[in-house]
């Protein structure tokens, strides 16, 4: 089975290719490099989703998957939720962007419960410019500083999943890959996957 991942992001295509294990066949938009960047407008990790599903999905045939996710912290009114990539600008790297999000904490003085977030992630599959279906993942948990861990991307550092001491760049890949919300939400679409391919 073939899939086509609509990003760029290593990070996201490796989880993506170890979740969904042997049986599935993943390229990413690396091998495309005439595909231009797909603005992320939408006002929900659905609405880029699906924007981004639909837009590779009339330039390559197949099944083509895009991923929208972020992380939303109470204390920040669910900030930076769908701008958890351009947080602190553009071009801005994880070090900074996660600077930036417990420096927004400290200024509204979040402790305890106030440090609740939740990973999410929306999954869209779309053919032929049509989103077949969406699928979403959730995680909870509960921001800490410093940033501990090397392992993950993203915000993994200063997130502590429920039921665990350590943050997502500690835990090993396989926990992660286990408990994550795009885990979670790959899972929906594996369970899928034979009917949208025509096969169930």
């Amino acid at each position: 089975m073939e899939l086509i991942v609509a990003t760029r992001n290593a990070h996201k295509t490796r989880e993506i290719e170890q979740i969904l294990g042997s049986g599935c066949a993943i390229r990413d938009l690396t091998a495309y490099p005439e595909i231009s960047e797909i603005s992320e407008s939408g006002t929900s990790f659905e609405e880029n989703a699906k924007l981004k599903a639909i837009a590779v999905s009339r330039e390559l045939p197949g099944l083509v998957v895009a991923d929208d996710s972020g992380l939303e912290v109470d204390a920040l009114e669910g900030a930076p939720g769908v701008h958890s990539a351009r947080y602190a600008g553009e071009n801005a790297s994880d070090t900074e962007r996660i600077a930036k999000l417990l420096r927004q904490l400290s200024k509204v003085n979040a402790k305890g419960d106030q440090r609740r977030a939740r990973f999410r992630c929306v999954l869209a599959i779309a053919r032929d410019g049509h989103v077949l279906a969406t699928f979403e993942g959730v995680v909870g948990g509960k921001i800490t500083e410093p940033p501990r861990g090397s392992h993950g991307f993203g915000y993994d550092p200063i997130f502590i999943p429920d039921g665990f001491e350590e943050t997502f760049a500690e835990l090993p890949e396989q926990v992660k890959n286990n408990i994550s919300h795009r885990a979670k939400a790959i899972r929906k679409l594996q369970a899928k996957l034979p009917t949208l391919c025509g096969e169930g």
